[in-house]
């Protein structure tokens, strides 16, 4: 039964995003770890430079891997941490084939967060970008903050094309303390051009995790006819797709993408998970939080 209430489209039938967050958060989550101590922030918190006589076990050595540098990872009990989500609403996040759209489930998963930090304790803030910062949310853990997170949240639409880069300029020049941060996209960039823009976030100490969002039939189409598909981010250009090519080149491609995203993330030190939007919003989060906590 809850299964089947965590389904995308029957989420989307929810007006209150703050049921929908609590739906998540308290129906699954702590369902299936009755732990107050699972979901992001208590597991990591930040890290800071290794001293003489620290315990070597908690040296992250991909960092020193890739720094020659040492560091040992922080957890909740030594600093409260930050959660920072960045939610593209670029044009192309409006698509949607099952009665929920890219940017809804990405909605979805951001207010799950939210509530999930702010039950924590946790600072959580927010930056809305597509071609420019649209909306920006200071971390915080002052009275109000989990309403105006979802607020914001709320408040976001489809916009126009995706600039990468402004998020991250904004975030660098605003946000001084280190944490985790939450990219929810659909990536429809070259994944060079994503990592190079992200990745400098790490170097600052950042914890930096992927969401990649993808509707079904962006991953397999399954029309039979002919169709003629429009670029939503740029608005003069179509192009007729005949079901083969559908079926097989763009299979090829579509599949390269992700496993050459996913590779160069995961290369350059950070999280990357593919969230297929037609899935139950639980099977995805926990599929994830399961493999992070496994890390930990």
């Amino acid at each position: 039964m809850l299964q089947r209430f965590l389904d995308p489209a029957t989420l989307a039938s929810i007006s209150s995003l703050d049921l929908v967050a609590k739906t998540v958060v308290d129906g699954f989550v702590a369902g299936l770890h009755r732990s107050p101590d699972f979901g992001f922030s208590q597991e990591f918190a930040e890290y800071r430079a290794y001293a003489e006589g620290d315990d070597l076990r908690h040296v992250d050595w991909n960092v020193f891997a890739r720094t020659d540098k040492c560091f040992l990872k922080r957890y909740r009990g030594e600093t409260n941490s930050q959660l920072l989500l960045l939610l593209d609403t670029s044009a192309s996040m409006g698509y949607g084939s099952a009665g929920v759209t890219k940017l809804d489930y990405a909605r979805f998963v951001a207010a799950s967060l939210c509530y999930m930090a702010s039950g924590q304790r946790d600072a959580a803030g927010l930056i809305v970008f597509d071609a420019d910062v649209m909306n920006y949310v200071a971390p915080s853990t002052r009275q109000g903050q989990l309403f105006r997170l979802l607020h914001a949240i709320e408040k976001a639409e489809p916009g126009t094309h995706t600039d990468f880069s402004k998020p991250f300029v904004h975030f660098q020049n605003f946000l001084h303390r280190r944490g985790i941060v939450v990219v929810m996209s659909d990536f429809y960039e070259d994944p060079d051009v994503i990592v190079k823009t992200v990745e400098p976030l790490r170097y600052h100490g950042n914890e930096v995790i992927l969401f990649h969002m993808l509707d079904p039939q962006e991953l397999k189409p399954t029309f039979r006819e002919p169709v003629l598909l429009f670029d939503l981010e740029e608005t003069a250009k179509s192009l007729e797709v005949s079901p083969e090519y559908a079926h097989n080149e763009y299979r090829r491609k579509i599949d390269a993408h992700i496993e050459a995203l996913g590779s160069k993330a995961r290369g350059a030190g950070m999280d990357y998970f593919l969230m297929d939007t037609g899935r139950p919003l639980d099977e995805g989060l926990r599929e994830y939080l399961q493999v992070r906590k496994g890390r930990m």
